[in-house]
C-alpha cells in the first residue's frame, strides 16, 4: 500500500496489521485526528469512563488471551492517568501498547495546554517508550512497539503521538522486518545446564516444582504438567501462576507464601531441590529470604536474565523461555529415566507421605456460619458455580487471597489479579476486558467494597455494551486487609479503614439499567449467586459478610514461611 494517508489513518493501518480488534480508551483534544479516523474503521473502540480503567481493561483482555492489549489516552491528564496501569502491567509482565496524544512537536516544552512530559514520566514504568516526532518513523515505531511488548519478558510499551504527526499526510509502506540490535532475547536455554538440571531432578529425594506467571505467559502449561507427572513431583503455583497446572491435578498442592497453605509453605521449607519456573522469588512468596528453602539446591528457569540471582542465587540458572526450556528438559529427562528414575523411589514416596500429612494436618477449609455469611463461604460458592472454568478477575485485598485459596482454575488465563503492584480498582475493568476478549466465558468480577468504589463508573461501560459480567462485592464495611494488619500488628488501633457509606446496590444498579441485589443471610447465598449466573446480562450482587474475618494462614512481615500464623489468637484459659 502506497497511497497518501494521514498519520492517524496510518496508525490504524499498523494496528490492523498487528491483529488489533479493539482499543480501550478515552478521547481528548489532541487525539481527535485518531478518533476521526476510528469513526469508519473496523477496529472497535471501547469507551471506558477513566483512563486508568482503560489500561486495566486492556490488561484483562491481554491476560485472558495472551495477545497484546491496547489502550489510548489524550495528552496531559489523560496520559498521566494511565501511569498506574502501566506500572501494573510492568510488574505483572503483561503485554500492552499504550497510545497517548501529545501537543504539536513545535509546542513541546512550552507548557502548552494539557502538555505533560509523558515520555519522561513513563520511562521507568514501561518496558520501552517512544516519542514520534516525524510521520516517516510512525510505522516502524508501532510495529516495534508490538514486537517489544510481546516478546521476551512481556510488558507495556508506550507510544507518544504529537497532534501534528497524527494530522500529517504521508505515504504508508508496510514494515517487513524488525531489527533491534540492542534487544536480546534468550529463549532456548543452555544445553549443558538443561542436562545438569535433568540429572539434579532425578537425584533429588524431596523435589518441589515452584511455578509462576512466566509459565502462563509462555503457554507452557502442557509442558509443566508433563514435568510434574514424569517426576511425580509436588507443585506449588504462585498467585500469578494459578491455572498453569490444573487445580484438580493430584500433584498440585496450593499457592505458597504469605497467605499460602501450611503444606505448601512447609514443602518449600523442607524440599531438597526447588525447580523454579517463571518466578521472581517475590517477597510475598519467600518471606524472610535468608530462611527460604534453606535445604534446597535451586534451579531457576526464567526468560529475563535480570531476574536470575536478583533475590535468590540459584545453584543452576537457565535463561530461556519456559516452554522451550521445558520441552528440551523433558526430552533429556526421558533419556535419563531408565537408569536414573528408580534411584530415589523410596525417598520420593516418603516425601509424598509427608506432604499429604501436612495437607491433612492443616487443610484449607472455608469457614461457614449459620448466622452470618463468611467471606470464605462466599468464595467457595463462586468456586462451585465456576467449576474451575470461569474467568475470575479480582480486586486487591482479603477477597483476593481467599479467591486464590479456594477457587479452582483448571486451565491458564482464567485468574486475573493485580499481583506485583496490588492496585485496588483493577478487578472490575479487568473483567470488562476479559469479557470482550472471551464472550463465550462466564466472567466474575470479585471485588471488595473499597476497590469497587474506585472503579464504580465502569458500570456504565458494562451497561453500554450489555456485558454479562457478574460483579460480586465482598462487602465487610472495611478496607479489610489494612484492618487485618492494624488489628494484628498495631494493637487494633483501627485508623481510617471503616467504609462508613456504601451505595444502595439495587438503586445503583437500576440507575445504570442493570440488575442488582444485596444479601446478608447465609441461606440466601447459594440461590442469589445461582440467580446472578442465570441472568443473561450483568448482575451486581452485594454480599454483606462478616466484618472482622481475617485471612489465614498468614506469614507476618519479616518471618520465615514455617513461622506462619495458622489462625486467630486463642484465649488463654485462666485456672479457677
Amino acid at each position: 500500500m502506497s497511497n497518501l494517508m494521514s498519520g492517524a489513518r496510518m496508525l490504524l493501518e499498523c494496528l490492523a496489521r498487528e491483529g488489533v480488534d479493539c482499543i480501550f480508551g478515552y478521547p481528548g483534544g489532541v487525539t481527535l485526528p485518531l478518533y476521526d479516523a476510528l469513526y469508519d474503521h473496523p477496529i472497535r473502540h471501547i469507551l471506558t469512563r477513566h483512563e486508568e480503567n482503560a489500561a486495566f481493561a486492556a490488561q484483562g483482555y491481554a491476560r485472558a488471551t495472551g495477545r497484546v492489549g491496547v489502550c489510548c489516552a489524550t495528552s496531559g491528564p489523560g496520559a498521566t492517568n494511565l501511569v498506574t496501569g502501566l506500572v501494573n502491567a510492568h510488574m505483572d509482565s503483561t503485554p500492552l501498547v499504550a497510545l497517548t496524544g501529545q501537543v504539536a512537536v513545535k509546542l513541546i516544552g512550552s507548557d502548552a495546554f494539557q502538555e505533560a512530559d509523558t515520555f519522561g514520566i513513563t520511562r521507568s514504568c514501561t518496558k520501552h517508550n517512544y516519542l514520534v516526532k516525524d510521520l516517516a518513523d510512525l510505522p516502524q515505531v508501532i510495529h516495534e512497539a508490538f514486537y517489544v511488548a510481546a516478546t521476551g519478558r512481556p510488558g507495556p510499551v508506550l507510544v507518544d503521538l504529537p497532534k501534528d504527526v497524527l494530522h500529517a499526510q504521508g505515504r504508508y509502506s508496510p514494515v517487513s522486518a524488525i531489527h533491534l540490535p540492542g534487544y536480546k532475547i534468550f529463549t532456548e536455554g543452555h544445553t549443558g545446564q538443561i542436562r545438569r538440571g535433568a540429572q539434579l531432578m532425578w537425584e533429588a529425594q524431596r523435589p518441589l516444582v515452584y511455578a509462576g506467571g512466566g509459565v502462563v505467559l509462555s503457554d507452557a502449561a502442557q509442558e509443566l504438567r508433563e514435568l510434574v507427572e514424569l517426576l511425580d513431583a509436588p507443585a506449588v503455583l504462585t498467585l500469578m501462576g494459578l491455572g498453569a497446572l490444573p487445580s484438580s491435578h493430584p500433584n498440585f498442592i496450593s499457592m505458597p507464601g504469605m497467605h499460602g497453605s501450611y503444606a505448601a509453605n512447609l514443602a518449600l521449607t523442607q524440599c531438597d531441590l526447588l525447580i523454579s519456573l517463571g518466578v521472581r522469588f517475590d517477597d510475598r512468596v519467600t518471606g524472610r529470604l535468608s530462611s527460604f528453602a534453606p535445604h534446597a539446591r535451586v534451579i531457576h528457569v526464567d526468560i529475563d536474565p535480570s531476574e536470575v540471582g536478583k533475590n535468590r542465587n540459584p545453584d543452576l540458572p537457565i535463561v530461556g523461555d519456559a516452554k522451550r526450556v521445558l520441552a528440551r528438559l523433558l526430552k533429556v529427562l526421558r533419556e535419563l529415566e531408565p537408569q536414573e528414575g528408580p534411584r530415589q523411589a523410596d525417598a520420593r514416596q516418603a516425601w509424598w507421605s509427608q506432604i499429604r500429612s501436612w495437607q491433612q494436618e492443616h487443610p484449607l477449609v472455608p469457614a461457614v456460619s449459620s448466622h452470618e455469611i463468611k467471606p470464605q463461604h462466599l468464595i467457595a460458592e463462586i468456586d462451585r458455580l465456576s467449576g474451575g472454568q470461569a474467568i475470575v478477575a479480582s480486586d486487591v485485598g482479603q477477597h483476593e487471597m481467599w479467591s486464590a485459596q479456594f477457587i479452582r482454575f483448571n486451565e491458564p488465563r482464567l485468574w486475573l489479579c493485580s499481583g506485583g503492584l496490588g492496585s485496588m480498582g483493577f478487578g472490575l475493568p479487568a473483567a470488562i476486558g476479559a469479557q470482550f476478549a472471551r464472550p463465550d466465558k462466564l466472567v466474575f468480577a470479585v471485588v471488595g467494597d473499597g476497590g469497587f468504589q474506585m472503579a464504580l463508573p465502569e458500570l456504565a461501560t458494562i451497561a453500554a455494551h450489555a456485558l454479562p459480567v457478574k460483579v460480586v462485592i465482598v462487602n465487610n464495611g472495611y478496607l479489610g486487609m489494612v484492618r487485618q494488619w492494624q488489628e494484628l500488628f498495631f494493637n487494633n488501633r483501627l485508623s481510617a479503614v471503616e467504609l462508613e457509606c456504601f451505595p444502595e446496590i439495587e438503586s445503583l444498579a437500576a440507575a445504570y439499567g442493570l440488575k442488582g441485589r444485596t444479601i446478608s443471610r447465609p441461606s440466601d447465598l447459594a440461590p442469589a449467586l445461582e440467580a446472578a449466573v442465570r441472568e443473561p446480562g450483568a448482575y451486581i450482587l452485594n454480599v454483606k459478610v462478616s466484618p472482622h474475618e481475617n485471612v489465614y494462614p498468614m506469614v507476618p512481615s519479616g518471618a520465615a514461611l514455617n513461622e506462619m500464623v495458622l489462625g486467630p489468637p486463642q484465649p488463654v484459659a485462666v485456672p479457677e
